[in-house]
């Protein structure tokens, strides 16, 4: 019984609330999952820069000297946002594959979250408007985002096995439900050549979309593929640097509801994350049908 929501802005002037909207959003939802929270934050993206979201089980010592020990790696300058047990290294996008190379030999400890010229990720074990407090989501700006407060069921309480999944650059999900066939899928997919950090079904279903992406699907393209593929009880909320796409099973047991405006699309396990909206009165409300791809796009 996990939590969703999530926020596609389509209105600009909305951006720098998208934070403030998604901490009320999530914090609706902590009796559905309190064990931990996470959550994607989307921004419009630097000119020739990407991003690496970090995590540390111990930040102090770990991000000490950090910024400086990459730079020298890559032979360039970076910079190096730390916010609680998280940090954000951006650097110019060229040099991606050498930072991840010197954060795996030098810096083994940490753990990268996310890539992408426009996603971070930030997710802890704890309760989920501690979690959102810990990272002051409330004050943060952008384009979309997605959260999610886990109760777990298929794997252990951990800062790795929270939600957002990302196992693609700028792509994350966040999945309430359980999947039946995620051992085998995970067999296939490391053969062709996904890597995992966890045990977790919720990863798998990450990894399905990011491969069928790899092969030149769009999101909504990947998102239908995956009925055929998955078999289990499944809500799905997707983002990707710049869409938003929302999916439920056949069965459609896992609540969901959605609301849209001019200036927004939102997705919500119950309305009551979605009350609290500007417009929510006069909104579009439904619930999404099951086997049913909605997907928006930028």
């Amino acid at each position: 019984m996990c939590g969703i929501v999530g926020l596609f802005l389509k209105d600009k002037s909305l951006e720098p609330q998208l934070g403030a909207l998604t901490n009320t959003m999530l914090g609706t939802m902590c009796d559905r999952g309190p064990d931990s929270a996470g959550f994607a934050i989307y921004s419009a993206p630097a000119a020739g820069k990407t991003k690496i979201t970090l995590q540390s089980a111990n930040p102090e010592n770990d991000f000490n000297g950090f910024g400086a020990s990459i730079a020298y790696a890559i032979g360039t300058e970076v910079s190096l946002d730390v916010r609680s047990t998280h940090a954000v290294l951006t650097i110019p996008e060229d040099k991606i594959e050498a930072a991840q190379s010197a954060i795996k030999t030098a810096h083994p400890s940490i753990r990268m979250m996310a890539t992408g010229s426009s996603i971070e990720i930030y997710k802890e074990v704890g309760y989920p408007t501690d979690v959102a407090q810990r990272f002051e989501l409330a004050s943060m700006s952008g384009t979309h985002a997605i959260g999610h407060t886990r109760m777990a069921t298929e794997s252990a309480v951990t800062t790795l096995g929270s939600h957002p999944f990302s196992t693609g650059a700028d792509q994350c999900l966040v999945h309430n439900g359980s999947l039946a066939n995620h051992n085998n899928l995970r067999r296939e997919l490391r053969h062709d050549g996904m890597t995992f950090e966890t045990e977790n079904d919720s990863e798998v279903a990450a990894a399905y979309l990011t491969w069928r992406m790899n092969q030149g699907l769009n999101l909504g393209e990947a998102l239908k593929k995956s009925l055929d593929d998955l078999d289990g009880f499944f809500t799905f909320v997707v983002g990707t640097k710049n869409g938003f796409g929302v999916l439920r099973d056949p069965i459609a047991c896992k609540p969901a509801v959605m609301a849209e405006t001019d200036q927004y699309v939102a997705f919500g396990s119950e309305y009551r994350a979605l009350v609290n909206l500007p417009g929510i009165a006069t909104a579009r409300v439904w619930e999404p049908e099951p086997s049913t791809v909605y997907f928006w796009e930028r």
